[in-house]
């Protein structure tokens, strides 16, 4: 059984969704966290609907905030338990961007993710194994999971681009180019940036290159 994901929404300025975004938040924070970047893209994607979605559990080390699955190294989880987390949340979010596309009535390929951090793992992990691609993925601060899986498992491929700060102290900058190298050899459409001197989070270069990404998909 899924568990239903609240999620905070920003309407398109149009006033008429012919795309949407979402916006997939890392550990220990919330929907809120990511959906303050639905302003600088919404005058550049003005018929886009944004949504950014809680994580379906309460985080083990942030008790204020949400987990999309337990981290081992950062809550004392067990493998198993991150393993069953990771499973469970990938349905949850796949019912999500179900019950999106139905409620607004568009095709997979006028729906993009924005990951970042944990939201990026579970981005990576869902989208190639839906039926049907999305217009694309935009990678931020994350790594693939499984990646040993990925050129089996993978049912659709929609492009992906990679965005990581080489001064990253919790994910660290060398799980870019190990994504980038999974994705390619799978057959992804892969791009990247590397957003220098940037710690764990987002740089204005790099939101203006995932905004570019997302304009050409989506516009």
């Amino acid at each position: 059984m899924t568990r239903e994901l609240k999620a905070g929404r920003v309407a398109p300025v149009s006033g008429k969704t012919q795309s949407v975004v979402v916006f997939l938040h890392g550990y220990g924070a919330d929907g809120a966290d990511l959906l303050g970047l639905a302003g600088p893209m919404a005058e550049q994607l003005p018929d886009t609907l944004f949504l950014a979605p809680d994580a379906p559990e309460p985080c083990t080390g942030n008790p204020f905030g949400r987990q999309w699955f337990p981290i081992p190294w950062l809550d004392g989880s067990s493998e198993e338990q991150a393993a069953q987390g990771l499973a469970l949340a990938a349905e949850d979010l796949n019912a999500f961007l179900d019950g999106v596309l139905a409620a607004e009535g568009l095709e997979p390929d006028r729906l993009a993710l924005v990951g970042f951090s944990q939201g990026t793992m579970m981005a990576l992990e869902v989208a190639p194994r839906r039926a049907e691609p999305v217009a694309g993925i935009v990678a931020f601060s994350g790594r693939l999971l499984r990646s040993e899986k990925l050129t089996s498992e993978a049912v659709s491929k929609p492009p992906v681009l990679l965005v990581h700060g080489d001064a990253d102290p919790v994910v660290p900058f060398e799980d870019m180019r190990l994504a980038g190298d999974a994705l390619i050899a799978a057959g992804f459409e892969t791009y990247g940036h590397v957003m220098r001197g940037t710690g764990h989070g987002i740089s204005p270069d790099g939101l203006g290159v995932a905004l570019s990404f997302l304009k050409d998909r989506l516009a």
